[in-house]
């Protein structure tokens, strides 16, 4: 299981939590971390967190893939954090 998924799983977030805030990392990345530091996540698991999403784009790569996500929308979200 993907580090991140497997993360939010662990401090009881839902699958459909999960689902959305991989669609909105995809979308638009500023405001899924706005709502991922909403989850009520203890601070040292969200900061683990937000640099393995910051750091290893891969990881939200391989959680859209075992999600059955639309990569093409990652790709283009990765453009616009590069802008």
């Amino acid at each position: 299981m993907n580090p991140i998924i497997a993360l939010l799983k662990e401090n009881n977030i839902s699958d459909e939590q999960i689902n959305n805030i991989f669609q909105m990392l995809t979308q638009n990345p500023l405001a899924a971390m706005a709502t991922i530091s909403q989850l009520g996540l203890p601070q040292d698991k969200l900061q683990m967190l937000m640099a393995q999403v910051m750091q290893n784009p891969a990881l939200i790569k391989e959680a859209v893939e075992e999600l059955g996500l639309d990569f093409s929308k990652v790709e283009a979200a990765k453009e616009q954090l590069q802008k």
